[in-house]
């Protein structure tokens, strides 16, 4: 079964920078699309960011549009999600997976969670 390891979470300051690392446990097909997830306590998960090979245009939920850029490395079957402009709302813990969509464009996750990376914006 398909499974992800995250990393490269931390604690940073407002407007602070992290990469987040999601490193898959077999070499996924090309036309996979994986992405990142993050869910608060006590909320539903949100889809924050997918990427895809064959449509090229990476999805992104409109919190992070201009802040956060999501990349792919086939090579090292690695996805990274660069987050810039960091926010205290940006707080929880960040999980990769396998991206579905919903008729509204929003994505899911088609794959279960792992650990994620926890993620703490605070001065």
């Amino acid at each position: 079964q398909l499974q992800f390891v995250e990393s490269g979470g931390g604690l940073v300051q407002p407007g602070g920078s992290l990469t987040l690392s999601c490193t898959a446990s077999e070499i996924t097909p090309d036309w996979y699309s994986v992405g990142w997830f993050r869910q608060a306590p006590g909320k539903e998960y949100e889809g924050i960011s997918c990427i895809g090979i064959s449509d090229g245009r990476p999805y992104y939920t409109d919190s992070v549009k201009g802040r956060f850029t999501i990349s792919r490395d086939n090579a090292k079957n690695t996805v990274y999600l660069q987050m810039n402009n960091l926010k205290p709302e940006d707080t929880t813990v960040y999980y990769c997976a396998r991206c579905g969509y919903y008729s509204d464009g929003k994505a899911f996750p088609r794959s279960s969670f792992g650990q994620g990376t926890r993620v703490t914006v605070s001065l």
